[in-house]
């Protein structure tokens, strides 16, 4: 009875991690290229502190515990915007961003501005960050151009309409990178994201032939690829696996 205890509270507190994560879903479902966490558990394999491996006839569950809260990266729905400086990836890439430290982070969000510095206008995030270009240079307007008159097309390409209306090359393009694992990037903040060895290093798409090129459309944000209905379900579910482990604790203590 004593392991039931146990195993049933161990289940009410993998179900509470799990409801904490729905929440947390839910609540960004308007967040701008927000990713869904993906809840999992696994039961523990073995039987002591040592390490011992479960009788082989005689399987005894030991309770639950959290496995992961693994991000999905999957393509959020891509909502129109007014901004001329909004852009939406289509396909697996992720902005590039330089912080403050000099490191470079990565990001879906493309909501960004055309920040006036002593360098010129410079295309940056929502935080001030320079948005880096495929040779890891910042994208800087001419001086005499308007940022309303710059254009970005869908394989990247910066350019901008001059005074007689024709458009005009900077040969340079909005730099976007893969990663093997990205579930495996570590959050910094801000939307912002980092490389670790689990992500591997991120790979650019304007050098690797091996990668399918993703499009970027501007005036375009994506939005969150949280589904309300299926977390609405998820909840459902979670609430009711807490329901059942609160019960056994009670069975149990009845039964003691």
């Amino acid at each position: 009875m004593m392991r039931a205890l146990y195993t049933a509270a161990s289940g009410m507190r993998a179900q509470q991690t799990n409801v904490d994560n729905i929440s947390n879903n839910i609540a960004n479902v308007n967040t701008t290229a927000f990713k869904s966490q993906i809840y999992q558990t696994i039961q523990t394999r073995t039987t002591s502190a040592n390490g011992e491996e479960k009788p082989i006839g005689a399987q005894v569950g030991l309770g639950t515990r959290v496995a992961s809260n693994t991000t999905s990266y999957t393509q959020g729905a891509l909502l129109e915007d007014e901004s001329k400086s909004a852009f939406a990836i289509e396909g697996n890439g992720f902005f590039q961003v330089r912080g403050a430290d000099g490191t470079t982070y990565y990001t879906r969000n493309g909501n960004f501005n055309w920040s006036i510095g002593p360098t010129g206008t410079t295309l940056t995030n929502t935080d001030g960050y320079p948005v880096l270009d495929s040779n890891g240079n910042t994208i800087v307007l001419p001086n005499n151009v308007n940022s309303e008159k710059a254009v970005v097309t869908t394989d990247g390409q910066v350019g901008y309409y001059n005074n007689a209306g024709a458009y005009v090359s900077m040969n340079r393009t909005i730099g976007l990178s893969q990663f093997n694992n990205p579930a495996g990037l570590e959050k910094a903040g801000s939307n912002l994201l980092r490389a670790t060895n689990a992500s591997g290093a991120a790979l650019n798409e304007a050098t690797n032939a091996n990668l399918t090129r993703s499009k970027i459309h501007q005036s375009y944000l994506e939005g969150s690829n949280v589904q309300v209905a299926d977390e609405m379900v998820n909840l459902i579910v979670a609430q009711r696996a807490y329901q059942l482990n609160s019960k056994a604790i009670t069975t149990s203590d009845d039964m003691l």
